[in-house]
């Protein structure tokens, strides 16, 4: 689709489409819980409909012949060397999961991980701490003053001195709070010199940036299909090299596809319908299915690519209305706010406006002075400030305390247009407000 041809994305193009409720802004495509246009919402309804009409057909013989369709379709979007190192999970949790507590650890071995990382992986890392004989390490980095240079020397350092000790090294595409891009090329490229497994949270990935899994050379990376490809919670894809699969024992949960060793097969006799085909691979055979879900959303990624080329006239023409849009909005909040922004290239630009809150967080209640919170309070402020995000002001973004300041965080998306951001900004300025009159504590 040519310029002269693409769609006019903002408000008419959300309101055709799209279906939030009327007045309502949606400022946080990046969160979890997406949106997606009604196009795919029928697709979705579509697939429901089929699985009532014939629940056992349905699950067990016509969704896994439908799934390796979307598998193939995905392969081909990301540049995967082969279909085989594609499945589809519910989320990016769940994927990270599956990788980090598949590989065994022996007493010395550590994962590394970058500061900032996503808290429930961060958790995950903790817990495998507690009960394998796995130690952790963190690189040190702070999105609001670092730079890709700094962040790779730092990641090349640690890998450096704890060299023949890291199993595998956590990092994202785009770190989710603040919302920026991270040098994951370079950061993959590293742990290849190293010798250390990578495994990459791409929760914000497919949808809001390219990702070619050929020149990336990753071990492991996730992407949730939720987020930025306009498809319904929860889908996620998990890519597995090849080489790696063997590393993979089992999904999670374990399911029927698991293959326990010739050790434990000996002693039991499994008869049950669900035996490995000759012609499957035994890793995507495991993750074919892993209980009961809705299969309804890995079954409308087609429908949204098909939205994505056909409708919005492909990622091309999405992602540059997207940036451009979260480049001026940001400029339209620093303003309306008096404040700044997290100083990137433009190279790093993606569908996020980051922006400090003019509140300054002191260390006590003794210390405070005109648009002061004190540390202890940060929480509550946080959770005032999206409370009344979503029910004063018919909107939601993200808010974090980053580095010693509360920062937020809006998404960019082709429903959306510059008054919108300026509405989210207005918001945010009323209830900085509202926060050094302390009426957080009145609530």
């Amino acid at each position: 689709m040519d310029a002269a041809n693409s769609p006019k994305f903002g408000k008419a193009f959300g309101e055709k489409y799209f279906m939030f409720r009327p007045g309502f802004i949606h400022l946080n495509q990046g969160r979890s819980y997406g949106g997606y246009p009604h196009l795919v919402r029928d697709a979705l309804r579509s697939v429901q409909d089929a699985v009532q009409a014939e629940p056992d057909n349905f699950v067990r013989y016509i969704y896994p012949a439908k799934v390796d369709e979307v598998r193939e379709l995905i392969a081909t979007h990301m540049h995967a060397t082969n279909t085989d190192e594609i499945v589809l999970v519910p989320n990016a949790t769940t994927a990270l999961n599956t990788v980090l507590r598949n590989l065994t650890y022996q007493p010395g071995d550590m994962i590394a991980y970058i500061q900032g990382t996503y808290g429930a992986i961060e958790k995950t890392v903790d817990y495998l701490v507690e009960t394998t004989p796995v130690e952790s390490i963190r690189v040190p980095f702070d999105p609001t003053v670092d730079d890709d240079n700094t962040l790779v020397e730092a990641f090349r350092s640690v890998l450096q001195e704890n060299h023949g000790r890291i199993r595998v090294a956590i990092f994202d595409t785009v770190m989710s709070m603040p919302g920026l891009r991270m040098p994951f090329e370079r950061l993959a490229q590293i742990c290849r010199d190293f010798g250390v497994l990578s495994a990459i949270d791409g929760a914000h990935g497919i949808g809001l940036i390219n990702l070619n899994m050929e020149e990336l050379g990753a071990d492991f990376l996730t992407t949730n299909c939720h987020k930025w490809l306009f498809v319904p919670h929860t889908c996620a894809v998990l890519y597995v090299a090849l080489k790696n699969q063997n590393l993979m024992r089992s999904s999670i949960p374990t399911s029927h596809g698991f293959q326990p060793l010739p050790e434990i097969l000996q002693k039991k006799q499994y008869i049950s319908p669900y035996e490995l085909p000759a012609s499957k691979n035994p890793f995507v055979f495991q993750f074919s299915y892993t209980g009961t879900i809705d299969n309804g959303p890995p079954l409308c990624i087609p429908a949204a690519l098909r939205f994505r080329q056909d409708i919005c006239g492909g990622e091309q023409a999405i992602q540059a209305y997207c940036q451009d849009l979260a480049r001026e909005g940001e400029k339209l909040i620093v303003e309306i706010l008096q404040s700044r922004p997290i100083s990137i290239p433009e190279t790093k630009r993606v569908a996020f406006a980051n922006v400090r809150l003019p509140l300054e967080i002191v260390s006590s209640v003794v210390e405070e002075k005109g648009h002061s919170v004190p540390l202890s309070d940060v929480g509550k402020v946080i959770d005032f400030i999206l409370e009344r995000l979503a029910k004063d002001y018919n909107t939601f973004l993200n808010i974090a305390f980053i580095s010693g300041s509360l920062w937020a965080r809006f998404s960019a998306q082709v429903y959306l247009e510059l008054e919108d951001f300026e509405h989210g900004a207005k918001a945010l300025k009323e209830l900085c407000e509202k926060i050094a009159n302390r009426e957080y504590i009145k609530l």
